[in-house]
């Protein structure tokens, strides 16, 4: 009985090295982007205070230094898990080569029982390994998909680092468009005439200074104070209490950039008023769909209550309540710990959370954590969305953009906005609120 030895086996090899070259070409054009611009850094000098004075992203060295080990940690788990499979694939095909040989042999034998049992049990083995062939060449496939969006998301960074670099050469002045009219807020700012989207300055009731923020402004005089952006991942959210005191990220006149505005800038905005304050969480998903949801009576507590959030109930939208936690079917309790009205604020330094652990350090950002959460918008970036708890880390926990009412806490928003608007301006939108559940008013802080 001739066998016939299957060929996958020095495919996927030839396969696995094609990849492993490949993965070293993205690593070099990291290395080589990053010390492209490296030259430069020195000259290029943003002033200190985020939303203060000169938002823009003179950074650009640091932007990228901090991106690059993400990106070369993932590449070198990418190798690992390729060589892994090619020598196992080396292993497989040896040993077909060998059955190959001592078919030959039990073909010379003059006993044909014998023969014919050793070729039946080569045949087996052969069936086994070519499955696990087929297995491991699945596997190179999901890598290259892989290796291919690290590739272009490579080729988009070292594309806006060379846009960055030629704006961080002309004046801070003459790059930053910042409006000219001011208020205590964004529809302040509205009030007064300000009409185009983009960059103001504002001063709340009881702040000491002015400072930056940026409105969104529509045709019908609202005007919404934006909180927070996630557009792309170029933003490290990881982050302790001060940066999450102050604001980071970075402020742009066109909209296209990431930030958290900082937990003080909220509390001053939205402690000051007697018309309380609507929060509208906007969200997108992987496959372009939009939801939101909006929060009556938006307040954040002042840094001796750790920046409490509050509110007084879902007031409406379609991409459910996730604020008052969510059922995982893990405990029966699950709703209740994972709710978020009158939670403190908690980062990896500052444990406020109502768990034995750390929730921020374990999801590796900070939020107003439960025990833990139903919703994260500060979450770690995951292109693509979908991602396991393996890729979450040495925890394995849930640790993406996450809104358990819209999708599982196993898939990762692509963008999120956090923005707020008087609740007397809700009549102007334009849109209809849904699934309204009163929860009960909550006193001032």
């Amino acid at each position: 009985m001739p066998l016939k030895i299957p060929e996958h086996s020095q495919l996927s090899h030839h396969r696995s090295a094609h990849i492993l070259d490949k993965r070293r070409g993205v690593s070099f054009q990291c290395t080589h982007s990053y010390l492209e611009i490296r030259g430069d850094f020195d000259s290029c000098s943003p002033m200190d205070g985020f939303g203060k004075y000169c938002p823009t992203t003179c950074g650009v060295a640091d932007y990228l230094n901090r991106y690059k080990p993400v990106v070369d940690r993932d590449l070198n788990d990418l190798e690992y898990l390729l060589e892994e499979i090619s020598n196992q694939t080396k292993g497989a095909q040896d040993k077909v080569t060998y059955m190959r040989d001592s078919a030959t042999a039990a073909k010379k034998s003059n006993d044909p029982d014998v023969y014919i049992k050793k070729s039946t049990n080569m045949l087996d083995d052969i069936l086994r390994f070519e499955k696990s062939i087929i297995s491991q060449e699945s596997q190179i496939y999901k890598l290259q998909e892989s290796i291919d969006s690290n590739e272009k998301r490579m080729l988009q960074l070292k594309q806006m680092i060379l846009n960055l670099e030629q704006m961080c050469k002309l004046p801070c002045e003459d790059t930053v468009k910042i409006q000219t009219v001011t208020g205590k807020d964004c529809q302040d700012v509205a009030n007064k005439g300000g009409r185009t989207s983009g960059l103001y300055f504002i001063k709340p009731l009881k702040a000491k200074e002015q400072f930056l923020v940026y409105c969104e402004m529509d045709n019908n005089g609202n005007g919404w104070t934006v909180l927070q952006r996630r557009r792309d991942g170029s933003v490290d959210f990881s982050r302790p209490w001060i940066p999450y005191k102050e604001g980071f990220g970075y402020l742009s006149p066109d909209d296209t950039t990431e930030f958290w505005l900082g937990n003080e800038k909220m509390h001053l905005v939205t402690s000051q008023s007697t018309v309380p304050y609507v929060l509208r969480i906007e969200m997108t998903d992987w496959e372009g769909n939009k939801k939101y949801a909006d929060y009556a009576s938006f307040k954040v507590g002042p840094e001796a209550d750790s920046y409490r959030l509050i509110y007084a109930y879902h007031l409406g939208g379609d991409a459910g309540d996730a604020f008052d936690g969510f059922d995982f079917g893990d405990d029966p309790s699950d709703k209740i710990f994972t709710s978020h009205n009158g939670m403190q604020f908690s980062t990896s330094d500052r444990d406020n959370d109502k768990y034995d652990g750390n929730c921020a350090t374990q999801d590796g950002s900070g939020w107003w954590m439960n025990r833990c959460h139903a919703a994260h918008l500060n979450g770690k970036y995951y292109q693509g969305g979908k991602y396991t708890a393996e890729q979450a880390g040495p925890h394995g926990f849930d640790n993406g953009i996450i809104w358990a009412t819209w999708h599982s806490r196993w898939y990762s928003m692509k963008e999120t906005t956090m923005k707020i608007i008087p609740i007397n301006r809700m009549g102007t939108l334009g849109q209809q609120t849904t699934g309204v559940k009163q929860m009960g008013g909550i006193g001032d802080i």
